[in-house]
């Protein structure tokens, strides 16, 4: 009987997405998993803009970070560089992550039958707005 139940279970998907108290009072789980999107890459973006990614890569528009959120609520950040990204120095831009993405609001961990689990999603993050000419 528990195989069965384990076979039944979709373990690719949890049953409450992390989340912070900002959006812990929205109806709905997708509204609050957007609610929770939106702010992880708005405080993302802004905690880069003061930086100097854009002034190194002016090219660089957008990057892509890893976020893992753990059963404890600590977060962690990793860019995602396409297999051909030898124009960029990962190894600076990893720092330059890990120097800034830090004092972010608490955040609860999925939740997957009642217990918390580690979650792992890919956020695009606006470095600089393209020119509107």
């Amino acid at each position: 009987m528990l195989q069965k139940e384990l076979k039944s279970i979709n373990w690719k998907e949890v049953d409450e997405y992390p989340s912070v108290a900002e959006c812990e009072k929205i109806a709905g789980k997708k509204l609050r998993q957007q609610c929770f999107f939106e702010l992880m890459s708005d405080l993302i973006q802004s905690k880069l803009n003061i930086d100097t990614l854009a002034i190194l890569y002016p090219e660089l528009d957008t990057i892509e970070v890893k976020v893992t959120v753990f059963p404890n609520s600590t977060i962690k950040f990793e860019p995602q560089f396409p297999k051909d990204s030898v124009a960029y120095d990962t190894i600076k831009i990893d720092s330059i992550l890990h120097a800034r993405l830090v004092d972010f609001p608490k955040v609860n961990p999925g939740i997957k039958r009642g217990i918390p689990v580690k979650t792992q999603f890919i956020l695009p993050v606006i470095l600089k707005e393209k020119d509107s000419k």
